[in-house]
This record gives C-alpha cells, structure tokens and sequence, in this order.
C-alpha cells in the first residue's frame, strides 16, 4: 500500500475518533464514512478503551514472506530460467516459482501469496511474444489436420432440424 493510501487511510480513522467523541451510533458513522460496521465497531472499542489515537492502525498483521533483499535474489533466479533450476521448458508457473522459493529460501507460501507478491513488484501474466523453440511443427500441422476434425462438432446439422423443446422421437 503506497504512503499516499495509508494516510488516507489514517484520516478516516482519526475522523471516526471525532465522531465517537460526539456519540453517534457506529451504523451512522460507518455509513457516513464508507466503512463497514464491524469497522467502526473495533475503532469504536479502540477508542473507549485507548482515547482518540487509539483507532490509528498498527500496521500489517505480518510482514511480507520476502524481504526485499531476497525478492531482489529471486528476481536473480527468474531471470536465470527455469531450465537453469532443472525444468524442461522455458515456462515460469507460480507452483515452479513456490518450488524455488522453497529450495532457494527455505520459506513456504501459497500460490495466492506469490501472485500478489510479484504483482505488487511489477510482474504480470504474459503470454509469449514468439512461439516456443521447443514447438514441433509436424506434429501441431497433423494434430490439426487429422484429430481435430474428429473432436470438433459441426456447426449445422446434415438433416432437419426441430424446434420442439422435447425430441420428436420422445413423444
């Protein structure tokens, strides 16, 4: 979360603070504010027990997996390849990436985790720019040419069709 939205969100809070003061039920100032309920009623609890600054937030629950000193290594490591890190293709999945982390760090995540973490260091989905040097041509043309047809339903039916909900022949 930038600086920009953690102040923000210190704001609201600090405004929350105010209302209680004035003794306005938590449903009306959670409306007001734009907050859900449960929200105001912990900053509401907060406050009665700590006085005005007690709503301020104290920070995120756990810190990240990664530092950004071994996110910096990481980013080493996926530059290298995963055929650098013993598999076959040239494809970086986040369960290859978990796998890394796991040897490289000793540290264990979920998949959800990973995928937050790069997004939030600028990493996205790609697809490749150019087809894969491993691609057998052969192989995709007779796919193509001969299995599917045979998986590929045809767009129109040879007969009549019917328009019944029911089939004729269920009748």
């Amino acid at each position: 979360m930038t600086a920009e939205r953690r102040a923000f969100r210190e704001h609201i809070r600090m405004q929350a603070a105010e209302l209680f003061a004035l003794e306005h039920d938590n449903a009306a100032i959670a409306k007001q504010l734009r907050v859900s309920v449960r929200s105001a009623q912990r900053w509401q609890q907060a406050w009665a027990r700590g006085g005005a600054p007690a709503p301020e937030s104290k920070g995120q629950a756990s810190g990240p997996k990664l530092s950004e000193a071994l996110f910096a290594v990481l980013e080493q490591e996926l530059a290298r390849g995963p055929v650098a890190h013993g598999w076959p293709d040239q494809t970086w999945t986040l369960a290859r990436i978990k796998t890394l982390i796991g040897r490289r760090f000793h540290k264990s995540t979920t998949l959800s985790a990973i995928a937050q973490m790069l997004h939030r260091h600028g990493f996205s989905h790609q697809v490749p720019a150019r087809r894969a040097t491993e691609r057998n041509e052969e192989g995709v043309t007779g796919w193509v040419k001969e299995t599917w047809p045979q998986v590929e339903t045809p767009w129109r039916r040879s007969g009549p069709g019917c328009a019944s909900k029911t089939r004729p022949a269920s009748r």
